[in-house]
């Protein structure tokens, strides 16, 4: 499966073809640059999961490879976070997810920033292309994020034109992704021990979805006040089947 590209900036088109990984191909293992990237991708895929949100079809990875082939090179890039909505085949593992060839291509894939990365903004076409131009113009993913943890700055930027454009966040200071029917944006808190700026999921009706610690705390303390008011009544909770 192949197609062509013409961009804008050159005359020169990219020959384009989606094909499985080579079983030669070596992906690159490239370290976590610190410890809460991790914890980032991980909160983000916990609160969709606790509401109900992951159905089997959908692909969400961290650190995972998205394949294309460009000029009969191929090429490999990992973002820090993707979601799929839907895939051909459900596996119970992938080492990498080629988009057409094995189902849709990603609705959103993140980056989260360090102190020395910068890939993310590189427009580089020559190969091996740059993050930015390969989400932009190879895979054409709707929405692609850019995240700082440590300042809480989401750049949120939308395909249009084949152009990704940066976008504003609401009143509330969120973004409303229309493929997944939530609001996404930066929150500040304390998670396992990480204090700092995080990723969010809100729904519709601006409900924050919870972690599971967040849980477990609403249902005590929504215990807690039934106790009372059964007391306040002069009924013993304890009686209660």
């Amino acid at each position: 499966m192949a197609t062509q590209l013409g961009e804008a900036k050159s005359s020169t088109e990219l020959v384009i073809s989606w094909e499985a990984l080579p079983a030669d191909f070596h992906l690159e293992d490239e370290p976590v640059e610190n410890t809460g990237q991790p914890l980032l991708a991980g909160a983000l895929r916990e609160s969709l999961e606790i509401s109900g949100f992951i159905q089997p079809q959908m692909l969400i990875a961290s650190n995972f490879g998205l394949c294309a082939t460009i000029n009969g090179q191929f090429i490999a890039k990992a973002p820090d976070w993707v979601y799929v909505p839907s895939v051909n085949q459900i596996l119970g593992e992938r080492k990498s997810y080629t988009p057409n060839l094995e189902g849709d291509i990603p609705a959103i894939v993140m980056e989260f920033l360090s102190d020395t990365e910068g890939g993310e903004y590189s427009f580089k076409r020559t190969y091996p292309p740059g993050k930015w131009f390969f989400y932009e113009q190879i895979l054409q993913v709707p929405i692609y994020l850019i995240f700082d943890p440590n300042g809480g700055l989401l750049e949120f930027y939308q395909l249009e034109n084949r152009r990704y454009e940066l976008k504003q966040p609401d009143e509330n200071g969120r973004h409303w992704i229309n493929s997944m029917g939530l609001f996404l944006g930066s929150w500040r808190g304390t998670k396992e021990a990480r204090t700092g700026y995080w990723l969010r999921w809100w729904d519709k009706a601006g409900n924050l979805l919870l972690w599971a610690v967040e849980q477990i705390e609403q249902e005590r303390q929504q215990k807690e006040r039934l106790i009372a008011y059964l007391q306040s009544q002069g009924i013993d909770p304890n009686n209660l089947q």
